[in-house]
């Protein structure tokens, strides 16, 4: 008898669990609902910049209190496409970024840093601070955040220990050029900082970051390459030489570079060749090289 009452208290209290879950997912989803009417709201074309400032307040607002809710970490709000939400792979934290294009062109950016911190909130607002900075290389706090849109991070190991994180990030910047960045960032207790001087190369031992800058209307590869533990990019160049510094002229010129991790820092490695990954239709290929016929395989 005493074994039945006690299953019968371990499944009140797993069904008790179970329902708490799913009311805080049900909650979780007014606000996702919440948040996408707003987004459409900001990027409507009708609005102007005042009125978009306005959406973004109240969008702001709304995902802080959604925030607030115990356990927010695990939801991932997949059905608001306007942000980008990325976890670190260690799951110790998570970024959340997004962007309002102004009407002159120019981008704002707007993001937070949540911690994976089940008794609470704990919260790092990013403040963009592009306009501001007179130092592209500068290292700065969340407070004086150089904006992006990030797609991917890569954590960096040393001994043992994780100094830092590497941010892959999506930069629109004019009219007529994008950005794209490869940030660095660290913690100390609960201070937030961008920046370190991890690169090694040509011209790169001050660089505390690494922004590329090219032709508004081209297309830029920045991503990592896991199995050859690589982060590769295009290398940029002027269409004419004479556009040297110029950046609305710049594309890639088939080339691609990259940065190798190598004892807690980033090496520079110029002129790489990328290996495709194995696939089935390998097999149909014909190496000119080679007067051999493929091998059908149906």
């Amino acid at each position: 008898m005493k074994n039945v009452k006690f299953y019968l208290l371990i499944l009140t209290g797993l069904l008790s669990i179970k329902l708490q879950a799913q009311q805080l997912s049900n909650r979780l989803d007014v606000f996702q609902d919440s948040l996408i009417k707003i987004s459409r709201t900001i990027y409507s074309l009708q609005l102007n910049d005042g009125k978009k400032f306005e959406e973004n307040g109240k969008f702001v607002k709304t995902l802080v209190e959604a925030l607030k809710q115990p356990n927010s970490f695990s939801y991932p709000f997949d059905s608001l496409k306007t942000i980008a939400i990325i976890k670190s792979p260690d799951q110790s934290f998570r970024l959340i970024s997004w962007y309002i294009q102004l009407e002159n062109g120019i981008y704002r950016y707007y993001g937070a840093i949540q911690m994976n911190n089940k008794n609470g909130l704990k919260l790092f607002p990013l403040i963009d601070q592009t306009e501001n900075f007179t130092e592209p290389n500068a290292v700065t706090s969340n407070q004086k955040w150089f904006g992006a849109k990030y797609y991917e991070i890569i954590p960096v190991t040393s001994s043992g220990r994780l100094p830092y994180y590497v941010l892959l990030g999506w930069k629109g910047n004019t009219v007529e050029t994008t950005k794209k960045v490869i940030e660095i960032l660290s913690f100390d207790k609960d201070a937030v900082t961008f920046g370190m001087p991890v690169f090694d190369g040509k011209d790169l031992k001050s660089n505390n970051r690494i922004i590329f800058e090219y032709q508004k209307q081209n297309a830029m590869l920045l991503k990592s390459d896991k199995n050859a533990g690589l982060i590769v990019f295009d290398h940029l160049a002027p269409f004419d030489p004479e556009m040297k510094g110029k950046f609305q002229f710049y594309g890639s010129d088939g080339n691609t570079d990259a940065f190798k991790i190598v004892g807690g820092r980033l090496k520079l490695q110029e002129n790489v060749v990328l290996n495709n990954e194995a696939n089935s239709n390998d097999a149909l290929y014909i190496d000119p090289a080679k007067n051999v016929k493929p091998v059908k395989k149906f």
